[in-house]
């Protein structure tokens, strides 16, 4: 009966971590740029208020993809960021567990001399945090 209960209490412990992550979601972020824009970056959440970023590719049509697991889907949120004097079709989309939650498909025409911090931004999802 001991030996019983030890097993009991050993397979519940391995049972803890499978369901705390029932509550996770695949998050997949998606961007490309649709035209020549070097320098051109992508900043995205990659967990509960942290944010990471990544240069896009310069040539036209490169699919950057990354991956990402969030407790709060709502929480998914994507910027797209090009430089003056450079403008193109962006694409921006954000899937969760495998579900397009949000998709901009929009022309960005950054502004020289503009201070605004949203100039040259395609934002898609939640507001990026501080």
């Amino acid at each position: 009966m001991p030996i019983a209960a030890a097993m009991l209490v050993a397979g519940a412990s391995q049972l803890g971590p499978a369901i705390a992550r029932a509550d996770a979601h695949n998050i997949t972020y998606v961007a490309r740029i649709d035209g020549v824009a070097p320098g051109s970056e992508a900043t995205f959440v990659v967990s509960d208020g942290q944010k990471d970023s990544t240069p896009l590719s310069a040539m036209p049509g490169q699919v950057f993809q990354a991956n990402e697991v969030l407790s709060d889907p709502h929480q998914a949120g994507m910027q797209v960021v090009l430089h003056w004097p450079y403008s193109a079709k962006v694409h921006c989309e954000i899937d969760v567990d495998d579900n397009v939650a949000t998709q901009i498909d929009q022309v960005v025409s950054p502004r020289q001399g503009d201070s605004d911090p949203m100039n040259g931004v395609l934002a898609c999802g939640a507001p990026l945090p501080s």
